[in-house]
C-alpha cells in the first residue's frame, strides 16, 4: 500500500533552529513596539506637516526654516549641549507626569514641584562654602529632590485622606510655590552683590555645580538613568505592580489588599521628586542660581512629554529630546528663515492634540488596531475624573 505524497513530505522546521516559539516572541514584541509608538510618530509627522503649510503660507521657505531647526539644535557641539540642557527638564517633568498616571493620578503640579526643586537646591548650593563637591552637589540635588517629594505629597495626601482632586490641589499649589520661591528669591535669599535689584539667588558655589563633559552635561545623563529606574521600578517590582493596579482599577486593588491610599500618597511624592530634581539639575547645571521667572513653563510643557511617550518612562527620553531640539534650534530658524519663534509652540501644541486625541490620528492615516485589542480611545483620559 502507497502512502500519500503529503505524508511523506518533511515537516517545516524553524530556520533558527528552535520551534519557532523565540521568532514569534520576537515579531510579537516588535509589532508591539511599532503599534504602541504608531500614533506618537504620526503625529509629530502631522504636526511637522502642518506647519510647513503655516510657514508657507507665510511666504518662506519650509526647506530652510526646518534645516535652520535642525542645525541649531544639533548641528554642532555648542547645539548638541543646548538641546540636551533644554531637554533634562523636560525629560524630568515628563517622568513626574508618566509616574503619576501610572496610578490614575494626573500631576498638574510639575512646575510648582520644579520651582520649589529648583529653589531650595539653589539654596543649598550657594549657602554652603567649604564644602567638597562630593558632599555638596549630592547634597543640594537631595534637597531639591525632597522639596519636590514634600510638595507632590501634599496633593497625593490630601487626596487619599480626603478624596480632594488632585488636579485642582496641584493647580493651587502651583501658585503657591510660585509666590513662594519668588518671595525666597526677592527677599532672604536675593543676591545682594553691587546693584542687583532682580529676585534672584547668588550663584551657586563651584562645590554644587554639575560639570558638563563636552557636549553632554552630567544633568541629561542623570535624567536618563531616572528614566530607566522609573521604568524598572514600574515593570520589575512590587511596588510597581501595586502603583499599576491602583492605576488600573482602585476599587478591585483595594479589595486585593493593596494600600490604595498609601500608593496614591506616595506615588504623588516620587512624582514630585522627579519634577524637583529636574529643577535642582535647571538651578546647578544651566541657570547656575534661581531667578524668579526664568522657569517658568518648563514644568507644564512636561505633561507634553509625557502625553507624547503615552506615558512610557523609557520613551520620555526621545520626547524630551525632541521638544528640546525643536525650542534649541528655534532660535536660528527664526534668525535665518525669517520664520516667527510661536511657530514651534504652535507645531507642538498641534502635535499634542494629535497625540491626545488618537481617533484623529488613526482616521487620517487609516491606522486600525487588531480585532482583539481592547478599546484605547479614552486610555489617557480614563483616570482624569477618578
Amino acid at each position: 500500500m502507497s502512502v500519500p505524497a503529503a505524508s511523506q513530505a518533511p515537516a517545516e522546521t524553524d530556520p533558527t533552529g528552535g520551534d519557532g516559539t523565540a521568532a514569534d516572541d520576537r515579531r510579537a514584541l516588535t509589532r508591539t513596539v511599532l503599534r504602541a509608538a504608531a500614533v506618537p510618530l504620526a503625529s509629530v509627522a502631522l504636526g511637522l506637516v502642518l506647519g510647513a503649510v503655516l510657514i508657507a503660507v507665510q511666504g518662506h521657505s519650509v526647506t530652510s526654516a526646518y534645516g535652520a531647526l535642525v542645525l541649531g539644535g544639533a548641528g554642532d557641539a555648542d547645539a548638541l549641549l543646548r538641546t540636551l540642557q533644554k531637554a533634562t527638564p523636560l525629560v524630568f517633568g515628563g517622568l513626574a507626569v508618566a509616574f503619576a498616571f501610572k496610578a490614575g493620578l494626573f500631576n498638574i503640579g510639575g512646575q510648582g514641584q520644579l520651582l520649589v526643586g529648583a529653589a531650595f537646591a539653589a539654596g543649598v548650593g550657594f549657602g554652603l562654602e567649604g564644602v567638597p563637591l562630593v558632599v555638596h552637589l549630592p547634597l543640594a540635588l537631595l534637597v531639591g529632590a525632597a522639596a519636590g517629594a514634600a510638595w507632590g505629597a501634599i496633593a497625593g495626601v490630601l487626596k487619599a485622606t480626603s478624596g480632594a482632586h488632585e488636579v485642582i490641589v496641584t493647580i493651587m499649589l502651583n501658585f503657591v510655590a510660585g509666590n513662594l520661591t519668588d518671595w525666597l528669591a526677592a527677599n532672604p535669599w536675593q543676591d545682594r552683590s553691587g546693584s542687583n535689584i532682580i529676585a534672584r539667588t547668588p550663584l551657586v558655589e563651584p562645590s554644587a555645580e554639575i560639570p558638563t563633559w563636552g557636549w553632554l552635561p552630567a544633568g541629561f545623563v542623570l535624567a536618563v538613568i531616572a528614566a530607566f529606574a522609573c521604568w524598572f521600578i514600574l515593570e520589575r517590582t512590587t511596588y510597581g505592580f501595586e502603583v499599576r493596579s491602583v492605576g488600573a482599577n482602585r476599587h478591585a486593588a483595594h479589595y486585593a489588599g493593596i494600600s490604595v491610599g498609601w500608593i496614591m500618597a506616595s506615588t504623588m511624592a516620587v512624582a514630585g521628586l522627579l519634577a524637583g530634581l529636574g529643577g535642582a539639575i535647571e538651578s546647578l547645571g544651566v541657570d547656575g542660581r534661581f531667578e524668579a521667572g526664568v522657569n517658568v513653563g518648563l514644568g507644564f510643557e512636561g505633561i507634553t512629554i509625557a502625553l507624547l511617550a503615552r506615558t512610557n518612562p523609557i520613551a520620555v527620553i526621545p520626547a524630551g529630546l525632541l521638544v528640546g531640539l525643536m525650542e534649541a534650534g528655534a532660535a536660528k530658524m527664526q534668525f535665518e528663515s525669517g520664520v516667527a519663534p510661536e511657530i514651534i509652540d504652535v507645531i507642538q501644541a498641534l502635535i499634542l492634540l494629535f497625540v491626545a486625541a488618537p481617533l484623529i490620528v488613526r482616521w487620517l492615516l487609516r491606522l486600525r488596531d487588531r480585532p482583539d485589542a481592547p478599546d484605547r480611545r479614552l486610555t489617557l483620559g480614563a483616570g482624569w475624573g477618578r
